[in-house]
């Protein structure tokens, strides 16, 4: 006897439990739609959370999802396009503002109530952990991995409706929650929530850092919900909130902010990220809207973050670009924490020694960028030849060290490299902190830096500086609150004294004649005399070895006053550019002679203030 079903609705949110800080991974939404037929026609439909915990994948392993236990009410004959939206929604019919905390308090509650793993199960984890482990050199003790490795659930059913991933070199980017919009906040179809994971949680500043993200989001036009909800779409608005803004390091830089966005299928093609338009920072979350195009064939992308990306695979082809190149000299300074090469390239047969580093901050990605400029520039990797390089190359031996910190880089940071240290405060011993170390009885012991253990990076840098010594120094980097383009000085160190303070003039003057988006009048506001941090990378390059020092900048926002447009290619033109600063003040570098009575007015230092 076949009996006739009216239409009923299930929906039901599961998670697996999340095990310490997860980064990296996808998180999917998968909606379904079953039906059957009999003398009447009858529907049901549901929707899945599904959260793959990354402790149980490896790669081609599979995850069953929990299947719930079916329950059914009697229902109208609404249409199905309402009665999935309304599943979304947490089946509330009569209540149109909607929201996704039914959603985010089933998934909680799944969390409290998983069972914790079994000692087989963490054993079995932190067997995972130790066989990635690189040891710093054959000499040292293997350094245990701090970040756990980042894994990719399996492809997505062409059920998913969209799906969040920083499964990607430089990835970074959680799910938390969305929920369909019905147009009500700018004419939003979907808002989607999601947060920035944190660095390891540094010893020295007692805070785990968090601000620059890249994550891929992917609205899949076969999902049923595509089919049914937006059917009548040719393309749908999704707001992006970014929940834990206000917590980030510098939360007031959001001001201003502008996201950067591409819809190629590779976040890695700098040239093809633009900002938004709309982005906005308001009641502690930053959020910004993108329209994605609903596409017969395929998944409709796109990549967000806060300013593109630059893989560790680009890195290794500018390495091995330069060591082809006649002139130029690649070799290791050490490995990193997680056993990567701390590439450095040496060429020049010029007097005077200089040492440009990028990327100690890894979330400051124009530096590599910057890096990729001034190194195309001096050994014409573009085939490109000009009198600057050769010249530069005849006044120079550099040492040009591209990225600092490729462990912090490939794993999503902003300040920190594996082992969850500032690189830019491990440049000498400094006062530890209280509670920086249980077994520390006294606040007045020191922090001792760099290490070979802690901050191998800095270790091994500075070895070789004290070998090949120092006469100029650049360390560059990205500023996340001024929108300028800016060099900071050594004005609170000891050595800091007419001599040094010329030369820092005529070279901002300088560069500001090669490239206009150099300026000299807005920094950081200079330290006071003999109150510098000895432990910033310039100012402790300065002292030691009594040269001119400096970190140069770059701006996360548009370029105050310049126009538009400020990105990948614009900061490869500044590192190109700063070889006409640097051969001017060339001669200068170690004059004994009061050489800044003879430089032009329009050299004269300017000090600079934080405020414009």
């Amino acid at each position: 006897m076949i009996r006739c079903m009216a239409m009923s609705k299930l929906m039901f949110a599961a998670t697996l439990l999340f095990a310490g800080r997860r980064r990296g991974g996808t998180t999917a939404f998968q909606l379904y739609r079953q039906s059957s037929t009999s003398s009447a026609t009858a529907s049901s439909a549901f929707v899945t959370a599904r959260a793959l915990h990354p402790r149980l994948l490896s790669p081609g392993s599979s995850i069953t999802p929990i299947t719930p236990a079916a329950t059914s009410s009697p229902s109208n004959s609404f249409p199905l396009r309402a009665s999935l939206r309304d599943l979304l929604e947490g089946g509330n019919n009569n209540n149109n503002a909607r929201s996704s905390s039914s959603m985010t308090t089933t998934t909680s509650d799944a969390v409290k109530s998983t069972p914790a793993p079994t000692e087989t199960e963490a054993a079995a984890e932190n067997q995972i952990d130790k066989s990635t482990t690189l040891p710093i050199n054959d000499n040292e003790t293997t350094i245990p991995n701090t970040q756990p490795l980042k894994t990719s659930p399996s492809s997505s059913s062409s059920n998913s409706i969209l799906s969040i991933s920083d499964s990607y070199d430089s990835g970074n980017g959680e799910f938390v929650s969305f929920h369909i919009a019905d147009g009500e906040e700018d004419y939003t179809d979907v808002i989607v929530h999601v947060n920035i994971q944190p660095d390891p949680f540094t010893d020295l500043e007692q805070k785990s850092h968090f601000q620059s993200f890249s994550f891929r989001s992917t609205i899949n036009y076969n999902s049923p919900a595509i089919r049914g909800i937006f059917s009548d779409k040719k393309s749908i608005k999704v707001k992006y909130v970014v929940d834990n803004a206000s917590d980030a390091s510098y939360a007031d830089a959001w001001h201003g902010a502008s996201i950067f966005v591409t819809k190629k299928s590779t976040p890695y093609d700098a040239d093809s990220w633009y900002r938004t338009s709309d982005t906005t920072y308001e009641k502690g979350v930053l959020s910004w809207t993108h329209v994605h195009d609903l596409k017969e064939a395929g998944d409709s992308s796109a990549y967000f973050a806060y300013f593109p990306p630059y893989s560790y695979q680009r890195h290794l082809g500018l390495i091995a670009q330069c060591a082809e190149k006649e002139g130029a000299h690649v070799f290791s300074l050490g490995q990193t924490v997680s056993g990567r090469e701390i590439d450095c390239v040496k060429l020049g047969t010029g007097p005077r020694k200089c040492w440009i580093i990028h990327r100690q901050h890894p979330g400051e990605s124009m530096a590599s960028f910057y890096a990729e400029g001034l190194l195309t520039r001096l050994l014409q990797l573009d085939d490109k030849w000009d009198t600057v390089s050769e010249k530069a190359r005849e006044l120079f031996t550099f040492y040009i060290v591209p990225n600092m910190n490729p462990d912090g880089s490939a794993n999503g940071y902003l300040r920190t490299n594996a082992a969850g240290s500032n690189l830019n405060r491990e440049w000498c011993p400094s006062p530890s902190p209280p509670a920086a170390d249980e077994s520390s009885t006294s606040s007045s012991e020191m922090y001792d830096a760099p290490t070979i253990h802690r901050s191998p990076e800095v270790y091994y840098l500075l070895k070789h500086m004290d070998e090949s010594g120092c006469d100029a120094f650049l360390d560059i980097h990205g500023d996340e609150a001024l929108p300028f383009n800016f060099l900071a000085g050594s004005q609170g160190m000891s050595v800091w004294g007419k001599r040094l303070e010329s030369l820092h003039g005529a070279f901002l003057a300088a560069y500001e004649r090669a490239n206009q988006d150099m300026q000299a009048k807005v920094s950081y506001d200079p330290e006071k005399p003999n109150e510098g941090m000895k432990n910033i990378c310039s100012n402790q390059i300065a002292e030691r070895f009594d040269c001119f020092s400096a970190t140069l900048e770059m701006p996360f926002k548009e370029c105050w006053g310049r126009p538009a447009g400020w990105g990948p290619e614009r900061a490869r033109q500044l590192g190109a550019s700063v070889l006409d600063a640097l051969c001017y003040v060339q001669p200068h570098l170690r004059d004994g002679g009061d050489f800044w009575e003879r430089l032009p007015d329009e050299d004269a230092y300017v000090e600079p203030s934080s405020k414009y």
